[in-house]
């Protein structure tokens, strides 16, 4: 059975988004670069040039070509199509950023906050940040990518607080907050599954589909990348290994978290690891630091065991405040090369990654948004 043709409205929409796409990637091209870049007719290019320019999607930048022959004219997209908000939040502040299609950054927004602010003060930055951005940008903001130090519900958005965990933001709803200020979706996650994407997309994990992401800092994370995708879980709380059982100080089994705590290493009133304070201790020499190494090192070894055990990874990377501190990697290493199935442990090599991996999404998210703002609406 011969299958059916696709209909006009199929073919205009492909061309559509094939130009757009384009000037996506090449802030300016002329219709007979986009011809040859497409592999579609200059003809029908121009006729989708016109319909995205009638739409408002496209502008002729008054920019022709020079040399013999006659003269082309340069097209881009509209400079009013709006852009996407990325932001990170933690206990140490906002960073905000606004986002065009092209990727070019807009504008940042820094806001210091003080330990356990507390989730009103981070929404408020939140929202004076965004509402900064908006006024800095032809357009509106269309959509935002949201990191958070904190679980993450994947239904709601909402900041989760699990059971002696530091709740490091508190509980926060991202898109309620920026509900006056973006006009699209709000996607939120956690920052160290925003990292693990940023190493898997332009860091130590480009071209490794399956590995696991360990971040040792204020709070203890762990992203499981498999077949490329970031695997959250039916609740988005995947990879929370704070309670993960592994070996303590005297070789008793209990929870990860537990290990800072019989080790006076956490922050007062709270379950957040003292980061100064253990830095400090990986850093200097004498019993008690060599007594705490060898605890952490074999609590991570434990760690790392059942991770490789439960997600089959090709490798494992380590960030975090503490977990790039000098020399614990190579002995985490020497450890777990001695459990029953050990992998390649590598550091993560990219500094602010769960912002970069936040924005790499927004522009992903932005351009497609724009591609469905050429399609027809439907009829009826």
């Amino acid at each position: 059975m011969t299958p059916p043709k696709p209909s006009l409205e199929m073919l205009r929409a492909l061309t559509d988004e094939n130009v757009l796409r384009s000037l996506m990637d090449h802030p300016r091209l002329t219709r007979a670069e986009i011809s040859a870049r497409t592999g579609i007719s200059k003809p029908t290019i121009s006729d989708s040039v016109q319909r995205l320019a009638r739409a408002g999607l496209v502008v002729d930048t008054g920019e022709r070509t020079t040399g013999r022959g006659r003269a082309g004219s340069y097209y881009s997209l509209a400079p009013g199509l709006g852009a996407a908000l990325v932001a990170a939040i933690t206990p140490r502040g906002v960073v905000a950023e606004a986002v065009d299609a092209l990727g070019h950054v807009h504008g940042q927004v820094r806001t210091a906050l003080e330990a356990d602010a507390g989730p009103r003060v981070a929404a408020d930055a939140l929202t004076t940040a965004a509402r900064q951005l908006a006024g800095k940008i032809p357009g509106r903001l269309r959509l935002a990518v949201i990191s958070a130090a904190d679980p993450v519900d994947r239904e709601t958005g909402r900041l989760v607080h699990l059971p002696d965990a530091p709740f490091l933001v508190g509980d926060l709803d991202p898109s309620a907050v920026l509900a006056g200020t973006v006009t699209g979706p709000v996607l939120v996650d956690n920052d160290v599954n925003w990292a693990a994407r940023a190493e898997h997309r332009a860091g130590c994990a480009r071209g490794v589909d399956d590995f696991v992401y360990l971040h040792l800092g204020e709070g203890l994370g762990c992203a499981v990348v498999n077949d490329g995708v970031v695997r959250r879980g039916h609740g988005g709380l995947a990879g929370e290994i704070a309670h993960l059982c592994t070996a303590g100080p005297d070789g008793r089994a209990m929870a990860f978290t537990e290990v800072f705590a019989v080790l006076g290493l956490r922050r007062p009133s709270s379950t957040a690891i003292d980061v100064p304070a253990l830095t400090g201790l990986l850093a200097g020499r004498g019993e008690q630091a060599e007594r705490v190494r060898s605890v952490l090192v074999r609590a991570i070894g434990g760690v790392l065991a059942a991770a490789v055990s439960l997600a089959d990874p090709r490798m494992v990377v380590i960030g975090g405040e503490w977990g790039l501190c000098p020399g614990l990697i190579p002995a985490v290493d020497a450890y777990f090369s001695r459990t029953p199935r050990p992998v390649p442990l590598t550091a993560a090599v990219l500094s602010s990654p769960e912002l970069t991996g936040a924005r790499a999404r927004a522009v992903e998210e932005l351009q497609s948004l724009i591609v469905r703002m050429a399609a027809p609406a439907p009829e009826g």
